[in-house]
């Protein structure tokens, strides 16, 4: 069974979808991987690591594709490769289905079988191959890292000849993933650390990292059963809106993570708040990509609201593209190892499996995932 990966052509994206390691792991299962020519380079990959183990080097996408039984890469096929594909071809790759509907419709139309690793469920037997939770992790470390950088005062406390210097106040609004890692990193750096979620339930999660649990009544909230923040109400969102503004006051470095599956991210810090923020703090939001958390801030973008700093900088994951790479890599091998047969050395697209009736979104000419279905109705 031929498997292809795919170089990655998106501006600026040094991330690749696989290193030598994992190819490794795949051809010893039986599989016969071809990688483009120059897969590995921005993360110091030769295209002879990967022949070293036993990956043969393609040149030509367009026959790459064609010849392909599946496809492994990282951002979304571009649309002017679908029809590259041979029919029956699965592809698997971040997708953004509820954002990409042409798409979607076009990789259906061409009987293509997607995959989006974004929708694997967050079960235990699926957290090897959870794309999401291990990107988000580098991205909650790399949020604070900026915000160390460009915040003009020293994270840590410290007893100098002039005197003691006081810790930053460092804010994080959203406790997942990425949230309890800029918690952890920013008290590693010293500073002192507040953090907010609608999720009551995380609070001992964030007392057991050092940080203090910033308590707002918003009466009902909680999660879904995938773990991810139910959305609030209006009145629900202004209250918290009031309790956050306090914090934001107090603190040198905000960072915003909120985001909502499948929606545009919610708008929880606005400039109204941002004025009364002391000059020269900073604001990092981790959503500006799918809408923003923080008014003002812009895709790829560092802006200055009322003296205050709003970092806008999109893919995080991706300023440590090495790291980012073998963690993406270590997730897409696992998704493979799981459905490999490994009497027949072919990938069976068990659709019994919970994992994939997740992830499936095309298949056989028809859409097939029942959340994507249900969600494009509303």
């Amino acid at each position: 069974m031929k498997i292809a990966v795919m170089k990655e052509i998106h501006e600026g994206e040094k991330r690749v979808p696989l290193i030598p390691p994992t190819v490794d792991k795949l051809v010893k299962l039986g599989a016969q991987v071809e990688i483009e020519s120059g897969l590995g380079l921005t993360c110091r990959f030769e295209d002879a690591d990967y022949q070293k183990v036993g990956a043969t080097i393609g040149t030509s996408r367009e026959e790459m594709l064609g010849a392909a039984d599946i496809v492994l890469r990282l951002r979304k096929p571009p649309m002017d490769e679908v029809e590259l594909m041979k029919k029956g071809c699965v592809h698997v790759s971040y997708l953004d289905p509820f954002n990409e509907v042409e798409l979607v419709d076009k990789l259906k139309d061409a009987g293509i079988s997607a995959v989006s690793l974004e929708m694997i469920p967050r079960t235990t037997v699926a957290q090897k191959m959870d794309v999401l939770s291990s990107q988000a992790n580098l991205g909650g470390y790399v949020s604070v890292i900026l915000g160390a950088e460009h915040l003009d005062k020293v994270f840590p406390m410290m007893t100098t000849p002039a005197g003691t210097i006081k810790p930053s106040r460092v804010f994080i609004i959203g406790v997942g993933v990425a949230g309890l890692q800029a918690i952890a990193t920013a008290k590693r750096l010293g500073a002192r650390v507040e953090a907010f979620d609608t999720r009551p339930v995380v609070e001992e999660q964030v007392k057991s990292l050092g940080a203090k649990f910033v308590k707002v009544d918003l009466g009902d909230t909680g999660q879904t059963k995938d773990g991810y923040a139910k959305e609030l109400t209006p009145e629900q969102m202004a209250k918290q809106k009031e309790e956050m503004a306090k914090a934001c006051a107090a603190a040198d470095v905000v960072i915003t993570t909120a985001q909502l599956f499948g929606r545009p991210a919610p708008r929880i810090v606005d400039k109204a708040m941002i004025s009364d923020m002391q000059p020269g703090s900073v604001i990092i939001d981790m959503a500006v990509e799918t809408g923003g958390n923080v008014e003002g801030a812009e895709v790829d973008k560092i802006v200055e609201i009322e003296g205050v700093k709003v970092i806008g900088l999109g893919n995080l994951p991706g300023r440590v593209a090495e790291t980012a790479s073998q963690m993406y890599s270590s997730n897409l091998g696992n998704f493979v190892d799981h459905f490999w047969d490994k009497e027949a050395k072919v990938f069976n697209m068990n659709r019994e499996d919970e994992i994939m009736q997740g992830a499936l979104i095309t298949h056989n000419g028809e859409i097939v995932s029942e959340m994507y279905k249900s969600i494009m109705k509303k």
